[in-house]
């Protein structure tokens, strides 16, 4: 369980990370960036932040040069809450896919939904020409 200094410290970093993104779209070929989770380490020096990225293709590679120009984000991060925290912590992205897995179960749900209604519509059909 994290502490209440984890918690806003990574409330802190997950809202500066996010307008940092936000600013700097051009850099990551104009994909939308959001920051979905940040969890920091209790010594607070290492964060993992997962990211939802939009358009999801080539996720791989947006990660990718996200993660080379990582020590460019912590700088612009280190600028931004310096005289809030003591160290700033290492920067690890990860991606977030989440989302792509609620989409996928929700498609599979409603696939499997119009193989019902089809097969009902199917038997209805049948005994009314039976009869």
């Amino acid at each position: 369980m994290a502490s209440t200094k984890q918690q806003k410290v990574a409330r802190l970093l997950q809202k500066e990370l996010g307008d940092i993104f936000q600013k700097k779209s051009k850099l990551f070929e104009n994909k939308m960036i959001t920051v979905t989770v940040v969890r920091i380490s209790p010594d607070l020096l290492i964060a993992k932040v997962y990211l939802s990225i939009y358009p999801s293709k080539n996720n791989e590679n947006t990660l990718a040069l996200i993660r080379e120009h990582a020590s460019e984000i912590r700088y612009e991060l280190g600028n931004r809450i310096r005289h809030q925290v003591r160290k700033i912590p290492e920067l690890n992205f990860f991606i977030d896919d989440s989302l792509d897995y609620i989409e996928n179960i929700d498609r599979l749900l409603n696939e499997d939904q119009h193989k019902d209604d089809d097969q009902n519509q199917d038997n209805g059909q049948d005994t009314k020409n039976d009869e």
